[in-house]
């Protein structure tokens, strides 16, 4: 037999080792062991100076800075979904975000560098706004024949949605109203003075820029009623990404006077592609969803960011370093 001493002095052993077991264990659940940094730099292309997609621009480069502080970030603005996804095919900018439909059209067509995009999550969904001033005799998408229209700039979703509304409906976009490329950041301003009789935004609910109008100019939202998406979706696959929705009535509330408004809704997409170093991507989309609370706390449609829904990036493949995030995500 052990003397009294040894016998005590294995035990305290046996208990230390299990604790440093124990520990580790725990240290390994805890801690991001194998996780490295990346380095380098990177270009993220956002939208127009008062949208959506360039305020949420914003706020992810102050948390990319903190979580990949060995990464250069370049913000750089644009017109909206299609040039977002020329840029990144082309390797003009690395990360980007743009709807559903529009990166559909893109891969539909077969432009450059279409079979080498790759998704990285689902964000928030765009709802299709039509904004008339509130006396305005406007009630339907038909009803803008004749009138003069903000249609979104050339390179944005806008313009692709506006478009497919307006034939939708029975209309030529280019024959039947007077197009107005225009982004959010004038359209406005245009209403406001007369010089368009309605505009086209797709934007996060609320758009700050919509919402800054209605206090300050009666407008109304006009309802895109479900047999429009109906006769959308029949005119092809890329529309396929197209769903019904319902404005809230706490949406706009000068605007809607308490009342739901019909409409549509698209997906947003966090896009990069297939040369996009896995750390990077992988950084990348943490941080997207890590910083999904306080980023919403200004960008309110950021709030939507959902972990259980991020992986879902149709009509993309999920990009590898992306895939291997949310295998290691703890939800």
């Amino acid at each position: 037999m052990l003397p009294v001493g040894l016998r005590i002095s294995r035990r305290r052993a046996l208990t230390a080792a299990a604790a440093l077991v124990a520990f580790g264990m725990l240290a390994w659940w805890l801690l991001p062991f194998g996780r490295t940094s990346p380095s380098g730099e990177l270009t993220f292309s956002t939208g127009s100076r008062s949208g959506v997609y360039q305020r949420y621009g914003v706020l992810l480069e102050e948390a990319l800075a903190k979580d990949m502080p060995d990464v250069e970030i370049d913000l750089i603005t644009s017109e909206g979904s299609q040039q977002n996804l020329a840029r990144v095919a082309s390797g003009e900018a690395d990360f980007t975000i743009a709807t559903a439909d529009a990166v559909a059209t893109y891969k539909r067509d077969g432009l450059p560098g279409a079979d080498r995009l790759r998704g990285c999550a689902r964000l928030y969904d765009d709802y299709v706004h039509l904004i008339v001033p509130q006396k305005s005799p406007v009630s339907s998408v038909r009803e803008l024949r004749g009138k003069v229209v903000g249609v979104g700039q050339q390179g944005s979703g806008v313009r692709l949605v506006a478009d497919r509304l307006m034939t939708a409906a029975g209309l030529d976009p280019q024959r039947d109203i007077t197009p107005v490329p225009a982004g959010i950041d004038t359209m406005p301003g245009r209403l406001e003075n007369g010089s368009l009789d309605a505009f086209f935004w797709s934007g996060g609910l609320p758009t700050n820029t919509v919402q800054e109008l209605s206090e300050r100019f009666d407008i109304r939202l006009v309802p895109l009623e479900a047999e429009v998406v109906d006769k959308l979706h029949a005119t092809g696959d890329s529309t396929s990404y197209y769903r019904s929705a319902v404005m809230p009535a706490d949406a706009y509330l000068q605007a809607q006077g308490g009342t739901p408004v019909s409409t549509i809704a698209v997906a947003n997409l966090l896009v990069t592609t297939d040369r996009t170093d896995p750390a990077m991507t992988e950084g990348f989309t943490r941080t997207v969803i890590d910083s999904r609370d306080h980023i919403g706390n200004t960008v309110h449609p950021a709030q939507l960011v959902d972990l259980r829904t991020a992986v879902y990036t149709a009509p993309l493949p999920l990009h590898d370093g992306a895939r291997r995030y949310y295998r290691s995500a703890k939800p």
